[in-house]
C-alpha cells in the first residue's frame, strides 16, 4: 500500500501511476470496495467487494439497472460515500479513508465530477460566472482577475456557450445549455479523472449527441479519464473503451467495449443488451427479450470469484461456470444476444412472459392468510365505526389480509358518506329555519 503521508501537496498531478501488466497507466485502482448504509440489522451493502481499475485517457463505463450501485462507486471516488471496505488508489496512492488535508485537496482538484441533473447540481442564487469560478477561488488557480476572467471566458466559449451569459443565473437556460454549465465547472479545474454521473440521461435526445461530443472534445484536447455511469447500453458501445456491468452491488462483467458486445458471457450482461431498441420498428416488434433470473446459479458449494478468463476480460462465477465461459470464448464466435423472431412468435412469447408475472401476482394474492376471508361484519362494523374500520384496513393491509382490508375499507367509505350525507341535510334544515 503506498504511503499517502510523503506526497508533497499539489503534487499528485505530477505524479505516475502504477503500470499494468498490458502497459497502460493505471490511473485509479478500485480494490474489494464495501459500501454500507445504515447500522446493525438495518445495514444495506449497495456495493460488495467491487474490483476493477481505470487506466490514464481511457472512458471506462460502469452500467447496470437503476439501485444497482453505480453512483454510489461514483461518489466513493469523489471521497462522499465512505468505505466500509477495501480501498480507492489513485495513482498508487491511497485517497480513501483518513488521509492529509493536503492530498484531499489534490483529490478534489484532480477528480471532478459532472452530475445527472443540472438543474439540481447548480446554485440557483449565483450566477453563472461564479459557479465556474468557485474552483478557482477555492485553489487560487489564477494569477490575476483578468487572469481568472479569462479562463472562465475560456470555458465558456469551449462548452458553446457566450460570455454574456457568465452574467446569468441557471433558471434562464434549457437542461442541455445547464449541463454544458456544469462540465464547464468541472473542467476549469483542469481534472486528470472526470466522473460523469449519466450526465446525459436529463436531456432530449437532440442534444445528448451534441453533450457526448463535448465530452469526448474535452477528453481528446486534454487527455482526460472518464469514469461514465450510463444504463443506456446503446450509447455506451460507441463512447467506451472498456465497460464494467454491475448487478445489486457486485461488478460482474469488466471487457473492453468490442469485447463485451461480442461476447457478453454473463447471464445478466446478456440480458440488458437484449433490452436494447432496435431503431426498426418491424425487428423491434420480433425481438425475444432475455430476462436474467439469479436462481440460474448455484453458489451453495462452488463459491463464485472474479477473474480474468483471457483478452483482458473478467467475469463473476464459480468454477464451473468460469470453465463454461471460457468454453464459449476460445471458440472465438460472436454471441448473438439479440434474438430476432417472427413477430408473432415474438409477441406470442412476451405475451407468455407477462401471463407468467401476472400468474405470480395472482398467485400471491390468493395465498393470503387463512383467516383473510372478508367478512361481511367486517363491513357492517366499519360502516357505523368508520374511523376504527379504516384503522383496522390498514392493520389488516400490513398483515397481508387484503380481502378484510377491502371489505373494512368499503364499509368505512359507506359510513362517511352517510355522515357528510346527514350533516349536509342538518345543515339545510337549519338554513331553512333560520329564513
Amino acid at each position: 500500500m503506498a504511503n499517502t503521508a510523503v506526497v508533497p501537496s499539489g503534487k499528485l498531478h505530477d505524479m505516475t501511476g502504477p503500470i499494468a501488466e498490458n502497459g497502460k497507466e493505471i490511473l485509479v485502482s478500485i480494490k474489494n470496495i464495501d459500501i454500507t448504509f445504515g447500522k446493525g440489522d438495518n445495514a444495506v451493502r449497495a456495493v460488495q467487494n467491487a474490483s476493477f481499475d481505470i487506466y490514464k485517457g481511457e472512458t471506462f463505463s460502469l452500467v447496470g439497472e437503476s439501485g444497482s450501485g453505480k453512483t454510489t462507486i461514483g461518489r466513493a471516488v469523489i471521497r462522499v460515500n465512505p468505505l466500509a471496505a477495501g480501498e480507492i488508489d489513485y495513482k498508487g496512492v491511497k485517497i480513501s479513508g483518513k488521509i492529509p488535508h493536503s492530498l484531499d485537496r489534490d483529490v478534489i482538484r484532480n477528480v471532478q465530477m459532472v452530475f445527472q441533473d443540472p438543474a439540481a447540481s447548480l446554485n440557483e442564487r449565483a450566477t453563472v460566472d461564479y459557479i465556474i469560478s468557485e474552483g478557482l477561488y477555492n485553489f487560487h488557480l489564477y494569477e490575476n482577475e483578468a487572469d481568472r476572467v479569462q479562463k472562465v471566458e475560456n470555458m465558456i466559449n469551449a462548452v458553446g456557450l457566450l460570455p454574456e451569459h457568465l452574467t446569468r443565473y441557471p433558471h434562464e437556460f434549457s437542461g442541455g445549455q445547464r449541463q454544458r454549465i456544469g462540465i464547464a465547472r468541472a473542467m476549469v479545474m483542469e481534472p486528470e479523472l472526470v466522473v460523469a454521473d449519466e450526465p446525459i440521461s436529463a436531456l432530449d435526445v437532440s442534444i445528448r449527441a451534441q453533450v457526448l461530443n463535448l465530452m469526448k472534445k474535452f477528453q481528446r484536447e486534454k487527455g482526460l479519464t472518464y469514469l461514465f455511469i450510463a444504463h443506456d447500453l446503446s450509447v455506451v458501445r460507441f463512447i467506451s473503451d472498456r465497460i464494467g456491468v454491475i448487478y445489486k452491488g457486485r461488478i460482474v462483467e469488466v471487457a473492453s467495449s468490442e469485447e463485451l458486445f461480442n461476447f457478453p458471457l454473463h447471464p445478466y450482461t446478456h440480458s440488458l443488451i437484449s433490452a436494447i431498441p432496435i431503431p426498426d420498428p418491424k425487428l423491434e416488434k420480433g425481438k425475444v427479450l432475455y430476462t436474467y433470473d439469479p436462481s440460474i446459479h448455484d453458489y451453495s458449494t462452488d463459491k463464485p470469484d472474479f477473474v480474468c478468463i483471457g483478452h483482458d476480460h473478467w467475469i463473476y462465477g464459480n468454477k464451473k461456470e468460469i470453465e463454461e465461459y471460457k468454453a464459449i470464448r476460445e471458440k472465438g464466435e460472436p454471441l448473438k444476444p439479440i434474438t430476432i423472431a417472427d413477430p408473432e412468435t415474438a409477441a406470442e412469447a412476451n405475451k407468455h412472459r407477462s401471463e407468467t408475472i401476472d400468474a405470480e401476482a395472482e398467485k400471491q394474492f390468493l395465498e393470503a392468510p387463512v383467516h383473510d376471508t372478508g367478512s361481511l361484519w367486517y363491513s357492517i362494523l366499519s360502516f357505523f365505526l368508520p374511523i376504527l374500520g379504516i384503522i383496522g384496513a390498514l392493520l389488516f393491509k400490513g398483515h397481508r389480509h387484503y380481502r378484510n382490508y377491502h371489505a373494512c375499507m368499503k364499509g368505512a367509505i359507506a359510513g362517511f358518506a352517510v355522515i357528510i350525507a346527514i350533516l349536509l341535510i342538518f345543515a339545510l334544515l337549519l338554513v331553512l329555519s333560520i329564513v
